[in-house]
């Protein structure tokens, strides 16, 4: 899906890093019955997403100079970064900001030389996992899961999410170069 010409990704600045609890609550209203409302109300520390804006692991969706959206990655694992939080503010969703975040995430990932990119996600929200899996994440059964996601899981769980209800995926960012490939290879349509 093309992005609006009225937005674009790009790193996140020192300046941005304030407006990004606003959307996290924001896209959090759309999980309203589906998870706890204190999870709910959770935001990144902004120390955090300082830490990562200055690793470069950072990216926001911006319309007028202004954050809509943003991804968020960590490096927990020596061979895999973890898509930690992505968010769009709903007034703008549905515009392909998230697959453009997403993606963003996934070339550095490829780039700094991580062979996979995870996450943890709603099973059973249409607008989670079944996105991730059109993007070629795919379900990491509990027998393959890693300490480190295993670790997130339980975490998770403590905080309040139903583990029923939670999936680990991920995605090999060599697939990105091969879909990137095979995408001009296709004749227009």
């Amino acid at each position: 899906m093309a992005v609006n010409a009225a937005y674009r990704i790009a790193g996140a600045r020192p300046r941005d890093l304030p407006l990004i609890a606003h959307i996290e609550r924001a896209a959090a209203t759309l999980l309203a019955g589906r998870a706890p409302a204190d999870v709910l109300d959770e935001v990144t520390p902004e120390q955090e997403l300082q830490r990562a804006q200055c690793a470069g692991r950072l990216w926001v969706a911006l319309k007028e100079d202004t954050p809509v959206g943003f991804v968020h990655l960590e490096l927990l694992e020596t061979d895999a970064a973890h898509l930690e939080e992505i968010d769009v503010h709903p007034d703008h969703g549905r515009r392909g900001l998230g697959t453009r975040l997403v993606q963003e995430a996934c070339d550095w990932a490829g780039r700094s030389g991580y062979r996979f990119v995870t996450l943890t996600t709603f099973r059973d929200v249409p607008w989670n996992m079944p996105f991730y899996a059109r993007l070629g994440f795919e379900e990491t059964p509990a027998a393959a899961l890693s300490p480190v996601l295993r670790s997130v899981l339980a975490d998770e769980a403590r905080r309040g999410l139903d583990p029923v209800r939670r999936v680990a995926m991920r995605l090999r960012t060599t697939w990105l170069a091969d879909a990137a490939s095979r995408s001009r290879e296709k004749p227009a349509a």
